[in-house]
């Protein structure tokens, strides 16, 4: 599996998502995807007690840890490669996390347009609106 170009969606470089915990269909820490991530793990995203609630109830438990996989699993501040798919998702639903525009990766556009990540996006300083 040979990432595709590490570029954001504002033409940079990638930069690093999360390393506690390490995030990314690679586990790199940055939100890399390549033909094989049919999730499009590429949205990197600031988790929130409210988007965490919203992602188990529509299937995806991402707050349970399970140790036999190595998963902590995550709390609200927690950083996260998500889905390009389930973040439109929560976005459609009102619930959507803050995301990192320079840590998510150019493929997420092939999902979710650029003004919507946008809405979404951290402050310059990295704080919420």
């Amino acid at each position: 599996m040979t990432p595709d170009e590490s570029i954001n969606i504002l033409g940079g470089p990638l930069a690093v998502c999360g390393s506690d915990p390490v995030t990314g269909f690679f586990r790199d820490g940055s939100c890399n995807t390549c033909a094989a991530d049919q999730g499009s793990h590429t949205v990197c995203a600031i988790m929130t007690a409210e988007f965490l609630a919203y992602s188990k109830y529509v299937g995806n438990d991402l707050s349970t840890p399970r140790p036999e996989f190595g998963f902590a699993g995550l709390s609200a501040g927690d950083p996260w490669c998500l889905c390009a798919g389930r973040f439109l998702q929560a976005a459609d639903e009102g619930c959507a996390p803050k995301v990192h525009l320079e840590a998510t990766h150019q493929r997420a556009l092939d999902i979710v347009p650029l003004n919507i990540l946008q809405a979404h996006a951290l402050r310059p300083n990295g704080g919420e609106d």
